[in-house]
């Protein structure tokens, strides 16, 4: 694979690279160059999700040895799961059993934030992170915990979040970190603490984040709407969880705001684009003929021209994704069908010790 293939790989489908010279250089000076994303295992993931599963292994075809990092420490710190680290660590085992499900390979590694935490050399660099930046920009990094700015105020262990996911970065370490726009704010803050030290600089790689299935416009960087508009499992009539059998699929989209030409903050819409465009490199539009039979869509700029001119009705549109999602998920949905202990032991509602 030449290069112009690799940064293609790389990109597409992306909201943002930070920046792409820097992304071009990586690749040309390095062929198996180091990239992660975190996760706090905090219950199932939602199909949302997926298209960071969907970009990590676009990022594994471009020759990355990429990290999944299941961050533990962090998730306990956002009160996830009661704050109990037998479910954390229950979570984070499932979402390698979907990763893997789902089609990542051997280049494609799990780590723990136990792993890190137990070196005396990260928490000096959680420390100096910490030191590059000013109290008022830590709380406004909250954001990156899904979290409103306010929230800071809860207790005094959010505050130590931003420093240590900023530290992870540069301990694990790797040159590319990626995640969804929701993280953005932690990434810029990674660059910023590598100058101000001169440490390597990482490069920031952002994908979009899925809206609810309510619906509710676009997602706003600036103030706490990313947080609420997002698909989210902590309110279930936005999501659908992975794993999710056919009939809830169909429920779900069928229940979805899909309003024709409507393309911001349109759920159905960015599944189509975000999600299975890339992931089957398709999608098949099955309709009877007088309303001008069935079509198969290979880009996003052939979906935006028949979803933008009003081409296309929400109920084919809505079909299409219910059947790409059945298909993406149906290795997922055998695997927990003979192996029910594993999603049971995230399942069980246990208290905190």
């Amino acid at each position: 694979m030449d290069l112009e293939e690799r940064v293609a790989l790389v990109t597409r489908n992306s909201s943002e690279v930070l920046v792409p010279e820097e992304l071009r250089a990586l690749l040309q000076r390095e062929s198996r160059p180091k990239a992660y994303i975190g996760f706090e295992p905090s219950g199932l993931l939602t199909v949302g999700q997926l298209v960071t599963v969907a970009k990590v292994k676009d990022l594994e075809k471009a020759g990355f040895d990429v990290t999944v990092f299941l961050a533990d420490w962090h998730a306990l710190i956002n009160d996830k799961l009661g704050g109990s680290m037998e479910r954390i660590r229950a979570s984070g085992e499932l979402f390698e059993v979907v990763f893997r499900a789902l089609g990542v390979g051997p280049s494609v590694h799990f780590r723990w934030a136990t792993e890190l935490v137990s070196r005396p050399t990260y928490w000096e660099r959680v420390l100096r992170c910490a030191k590059a930046m000013t109290l008022a920009r830590a709380k406004r990094a909250v954001t990156i915990m899904g979290r409103k700015e306010d929230e800071a105020e809860v207790d005094a262990a959010k505050l130590f979040y931003p420093a240590m996911q900023v530290a992870d970065i540069f301990e694990l370490p790797v040159d590319l970190a990626y995640a969804g726009m929701d993280q953005r704010r932690a990434h810029v803050l990674a660059r910023e603490v590598a100058h101000h030290y001169g440490w390597p600089v990482p490069i920031a790689l952002h994908t979009p984040l899925t809206s609810s299935l309510k619906g509710g416009g676009r997602m706003n960087m600036d103030d706490s709407g990313m947080i609420e508009r997002k698909m989210s499992k902590s309110d279930p009539s936005s999501a659908i969880v992975v794993p999710s059998d056919d009939a809830t699929v169909d429920a779900r989209i069928k229940g979805a705001f899909c309003t024709q030409k409507e393309v911001e903050g349109n759920p159905v819409y960015e599944l189509a684009c975000d999600l299975l465009l890339p992931w089957e490199g398709f999608l098949k539009i099955e309709r009877p003929a007088k309303f001008g039979g069935d079509l198969t869509l290979t880009s996003r700029e052939e979906l935006l021209a028949l979803w933008g001119e009003g081409k296309l009705h929400p109920q084919d549109l809505k079909a299409a994704v219910a059947s790409g999602i059945k298909r993406v998920l149906s290795p997922v949905n055998r695997y927990f069908s003979e192996h029910p202990e594993t999603l049971a032991k995230v399942l069980v509602s246990k208290p905190a010790p």
